[in-house]
């Protein structure tokens, strides 16, 4: 169709609004987003595409290769920890829209198979993110939802009990 896959999924949800607003009407519905973590994640992913644009995205390619001689093993191993650290940090999903440029200017290096550094990232994304509050959507879901709840969770209490999660593992 060559119509971008955001713009299919705007269109869905317009034509469902449209479908179900005599049943349920709009403002119902729109009272019902979580419209903190909607913004969240779109003040990230906006960041993500500057990076991209300004061109931080390919200079971190090259660091990464430049660092690791273009080695298949020690490459996987830096995008390993890299991306478990920062998911900690940064949400992982936005982590891992910045990073798949990154992966992909790879190929453009020189860089042949790069499986093992697609599961270097999941892996890594996945388990940095369960690190702190902010690692991972579902805690920042379940962190509004408390809120609404009126049961705050604060950031350092959250990163020491997941931290004391891990300890169990």
């Amino acid at each position: 169709m060559h119509v971008d896959l955001t713009i299919i999924a705007l269109a869905g949800a317009v034509l469902l609004l449209l479908l179900t607003d005599e049943e349920l009407g709009s403002e119902r519905i729109f009272a019902n987003v979580e419209w903190v973590t909607l913004l969240f994640f779109i003040g990230l992913f906006v960041l993500v595409g500057g990076l991209e644009e300004v061109g931080v995205i390919d200079q971190l390619a090259v660091g990464i290769m430049g660092s690791t001689d273009g080695n298949l093993a020690s490459t996987a191993l830096l995008i390993l920890w890299v991306s478990g650290l920062f998911s900690g940090i940064v949400d992982n999903i936005p982590f891992v829209a910045a990073m798949i440029p990154v992966i992909h200017e790879f190929e453009s290096l020189g860089m042949d198979n790069l499986e093992p550094i697609w599961w270097s990232l999941a892996l890594g994304a996945c388990l940095g993110g369960n690190a702190t509050l902010i690692g991972a959507s579902a805690n920042i879901v379940v962190a509004g939802e408390a809120e609404k709840a009126k049961q705050k969770i604060p950031f350092i209490a959250s990163c020491s009990l997941e931290f004391r999660s891990f300890s169990y593992l």
